[in-house]
């Protein structure tokens, strides 16, 4: 317990408002990516069984639920993603939430196609989730005064680090995965991303869907792709040093937010947390939003 308490001695705090916005706007994020979903949902759960393989903890199950109870659980989350962020009943919604949105986005994940940039997100809210993330910007706050503004402090600094560390790690993956492919490092040298961005503009055409606007442009431009492609690798290997200083994060979370906006813009691909921003919310002092509000 002395080890944890003097580990914690050398956590900067942070104010409770930070963790609040963060999880408003995590909580706000989830509500209209799945708002814009639920017809999609009930469609998935009415498609072939036969097409479903399931994922993280929908494995416990032999085969689908019923389309109804789908549709109940779908519901739920939904209306947990407005709670979460509003912050009501935190210390039973954060939890609830947190599992509801896991096993909805694993089960749609259990039909034909994994959608790996939405591991992110779910890991962000189950930190949020079990974290007191309610204690301030909360609507139970409104009328508690004392509970808007309060010191900073670890426990409101520790599910942001971890928030940040789960993304840093996700990157790094993705980073590993490249050299430790066929390519190598031979990766960097902008070939193979050149090849991906053909071959995944052919088979576009071929189910008649647009390809990336600025692909078939820049295609020719060979050292062009060795710039991304290293620049990438970059982003991405060296994201846990992100860690190190605030500063440091912040720039790494600007390149990596234009990273995912380069590669909507050349190859067409969406990674629709990353590219609002919001995934990258917990590496900026967000309680500043607050403050130039209440200024205006």
């Amino acid at each position: 317990m002395s080890l944890i308490a003097r580990t914690l001695g050398r956590v900067s705090g942070a104010p409770p408002e930070r963790l609040g916005v963060a999880r408003l706007l995590i909580g706000g994020y989830t509500l209209h990516y799945l708002g814009k979903r639920r017809r999609m949902l009930r469609q998935v759960s009415r498609t072939d069984p036969a097409l479903f393989a399931p994922m993280g903890p929908v494995r416990a199950l032999s085969r689908p639920t019923p389309p109804r109870v789908a549709d109940l659980i779908n519901d739920a989350t939904l209306a947990s993603s407005l709670l979460f962020a509003i912050g009501v009943g935190h210390r039973v919604v954060g939890p609830a939430h947190s599992a509801l949105l896991t096993w909805t986005l694993s089960y749609r994940n259990s039909w034909s196609k994994i959608y790996h940039n939405d591991n992110t997100l779910v890991l962000h809210t189950i930190m949020l989730g079990v974290s007191p993330a309610a204690d301030a910007v909360a609507l139970s706050s409104v009328t508690r005064a004392d509970r808007c503004r309060g010191p900073a402090h670890p426990r409101y600094s520790w599910p942001l680090h971890l928030m940040n560390a789960t993304s840093t790690a996700t990157y790094l993956l993705a980073g590993i995965a490249k050299v430790a492919g066929p390519s190598g490092w031979a990766w960097a040298d902008g070939d193979q991303l050149r090849r991906h961005i053909a071959i995944d503009a052919v088979r576009k055409a071929v189910y008649g869907k647009p390809a990336g606007p600025a692909g078939h442009t820049l295609y020719r431009h060979r050292a062009l792709f060795t710039a991304l492609a290293a620049g990438s690798l970059a982003v991405e290997l060296l994201a846990p040093l992100a860690l190190i200083d605030r500063r440091l994060g912040r720039l790494w979370a600007v390149s990596a937010f234009g990273m995912h906006w380069g590669i909507r813009a050349i190859m067409g691909i969406k990674f629709r947390y990353q590219q609002s921003g919001v995934s990258f919310a917990p590496w900026f002092d967000l309680e500043r939003l607050l403050r130039a509000g209440g200024r205006r």
